[in-house]
């Protein structure tokens, strides 16, 4: 009889430590899986029964959450819905999450580990619980003027501080409207999330850093210029052979200068000159002498093929490899199989401005907690040395001649030093996508810029990317 009840008990006893142990496992190691779970209700019922913390920018919420009155506790609003929408995304019961809600969802719901001790404070006190604030390092007023920079048309425009890596300005347009999506009626959010995926403009990307990234066209003489000078092959007085057609090797196929700039006036011509005229031909001459491999890895060292993360997730730009020399050559000026984003377009001239340091772009200028202590503070931090002191030095004075005696001059500012250089991309349409991106003042930089315009004939492109440019040169400076 003994032994029999023995053995219940041990039964009994090994069955409360299996489940204890499952249990702790469950709430401890597998809470987050269990939480990430897409069928897992209680969990999103439980985002909208807390009050999230809001995004904000100079002290403006521009996503905050609102008490509601359906059978959600709080709705998810966007006071300056278009405007913010490519950084904020949106907060869906339906679709989820996207944008910054999706990025910084730890620290918005609340659920971060550094918010650990103020759940444990909140459970005590029966307070509600609230997620943290997120505060970013863009200037509202430049991200306002960027945006109606853009109105009308298809295209991006970015805006760094060069010496920190603060993202200042990021626009996509067209936009979208986050609070329809956000809404917790069902079905105009279904009709209004197919609406804009079908879309063809695309208004739910965030063309400053992914979606179909671009063509950066003679943006890309920048990276030409730097591995001209690293290659040794050429320095700033060397002279460059300029044919108006050069014949491309081993095809019938010959590359053209460019047409807007005055190009056809010398038969040869230096590296600034041809950079300030942005002729195509010397610049695919230097590609195809120092080779692939010297452009390649001059493109990776700022930052083409490598993953970044602000915390936004940007797409790669890409330095395609295992070209022929004619392909090289297209390469060369923007164009082949180069693809890239605004944003590393504006990291590009923000390195040259920067003494050849790329610093790391980010978004995010604090995290505070809902009793306002700090969770996270900005720090400026270095992401690579792009290019010597020396190379950079020349190169941005190169990009300053650019504007004040080439065809980069309607980005100029009176009485500032400013580098620019402007890109055409051909599309294979009759429009273009016009660039410019630059830098100002030349010799204290506060700001690197890139702007493109989406599918406009060249010389209405080339007028909107310039002048766009100088109205943001003048609103920082001022």
């Amino acid at each position: 009889m003994n032994t029999a009840i023995r053995r219940a008990w041990i039964a009994s006893a090994c069955i409360f430590v299996l489940l204890l142990g499952t249990l702790t496992y469950v709430q401890f190691f597998d809470s987050k899986d269990l939480q990430a779970n897409a069928w897992n209700s209680r969990t999103l019922y439980e985002s909208y029964g807390s009050q999230r913390g809001s995004i904000v920018v100079d002290g403006v919420e521009v996503a905050v959450s609102v008490e509601s009155n359906d059978g959600y506790a709080f709705q998810r609003t966007y006071p300056q819905a278009d405007i913010y929408a490519g950084l904020t995304g949106y907060f869906s019961s339906i679709y989820g999450a996207t944008g910054l809600e999706s990025a910084m969802d730890e620290q918005l719901s609340g659920n971060s580990d550094a918010q650990f001790y103020d759940r444990i404070a909140q459970m005590f006190t029966g307070n509600t619980a609230a997620g943290a604030s997120v505060e970013l390092t863009i200037d509202g007023e430049l991200q306002q003027l960027s945006y109606s920079l853009l109105q009308g048309h298809k295209g991006s425009i970015v805006a760094l501080n060069p010496k920190t890596g603060e993202v200042l300005a990021m626009v996509s347009s067209p936009s979208y409207d986050p609070n329809v999506l956000a809404s917790h009626n069902a079905e105009p959010v279904i009709a209004e999330y197919a609406a804009l995926n079908e879309d063809p403009d695309r208004p739910l990307y965030n063309r400053a850093i992914a979606g179909d990234t671009y063509a950066p066209a003679s943006t890309f003489k920048i990276i030409d210029a730097v591995a001209a000078l690293e290659s040794g092959e050429y320095t700033a007085d060397s002279v460059i052979p300029n044919p108006q057609n050069l014949s491309l090797p081993n095809t019938d196929v010959t590359l053209p200068n460019y047409l807007g700039g005055n190009c056809t006036a010398r038969s040869e011509a230096t590296i600034e000159w041809a950079f300030a005229q942005s002729c195509n031909t010397p610049f695919a001459q230097i590609a195809m002498k120092v080779g692939q491999e010297q452009i390649a890895q001059t493109a990776q060292n700022f930052g083409y093929g490598q993953d970044l993360s602000i915390p936004l997730t940007v797409s790669q730009s890409v330095f395609p490899t295992n070209m022929e020399d004619s392909q090289l050559a297209l390469a060369s000026i923007g164009q082949y199989d180069v693809k890239t984003t605004p944003l590393q377009v504006a990291m590009t001239s923000a390195a040259i401005a920067n003494e050849g340091v790329q610093m790391k772009p980010n978004l995010i200028r604090s995290v505070k907690s809902h009793n306002l202590s700090s969770l996270y503070d900005f720090s400026a931090e270095q992401l690579r040395r792009s290019t010597s002191a020396e190379v950079a030095h020349q190169v941005r004075d190169w990009m300053v001649n650019s504007v004040d005696q080439g065809i980069a001059a309607g980005a100029g500012v009176d009485g500032v030093s400013v580098g620019g250089k402007t890109g055409t991309a051909e599309t294979g349409t009759d429009t273009v996508n016009s660039w410019f991106t630059g830098f100002a003042p030349a010799n204290d930089p506060q700001v690197a810029i890139a702007v493109v315009y989406e599918d406009v004939d060249t010389t209405t492109g080339s007028q909107l990317s310039t002048s766009a440019a100088q109205q943001i040169f003048e609103a920082v400076l001022n």
